[in-house]
């Protein structure tokens, strides 16, 4: 069967994401540091964030994940980085509903992260691409200048 043109976009966006991640690597200044596992698939991320004014002026992240958890979390620093803390809660909150496969109305300030819906027709994804989001909503949540580590549970339904 062959691939529809949506779906070749789909799977070349995930692997030009995953293969060569944006904002990948340390940041010289941070404000926030969290670190955040999957233990299900053993996908890490180290973010780090640069908040001024409850502005997310800058953020990178490392680690080792699948391509899903690299892709989301590049897609993701494009989407937030500019915005504020409280905008980036509502960008992590639709994704998270995004990859759910609940109705989550305009997708365009989720930018290529968009492409990641069909992430809820594979269950054991969703963490996966949710792990960079969550790190982020912790390293918002959290008081600035800290370092963060955190795990996804596997009771964590569908997050």
């Amino acid at each position: 069967m062959a691939l529809s043109k949506l779906d070749n976009l789909y799977r070349q966006v995930i692997l030009d994401h995953s293969s060569h991640p944006h904002h990948h690597g340390v940041l010289d200044e941070s404000t926030n540091e969290i670190e955040m596992n999957n233990p299900t698939c053993g996908d890490v991320i180290q973010l780090q964030l640069h908040i001024e004014d409850g502005v997310i002026k800058d953020m990178r992240f490392d680690g080792s994940g699948c391509s899903i958890s690299t892709a989301s979390a590049s897609m993701m620093t494009d989407a937030v980085i500019g915005k504020t803390e409280q905008e980036a809660l509502v960008l992590i909150e639709q994704f998270s509903e995004l990859v759910q496969g609940n109705e989550t109305g305009d997708l365009d300030d989720l930018g290529d992260a968009a492409m990641l819906s069909g992430v809820a027709k594979f269950p054991a994804r969703i963490k996966c691409a949710t792990l960079g989001w969550k790190a982020l909503e912790q390293g918002i949540l959290e008081k600035q200048d800290t370092t963060v580590s955190k795990q996804l549970h596997r009771e964590d339904k569908g997050e």
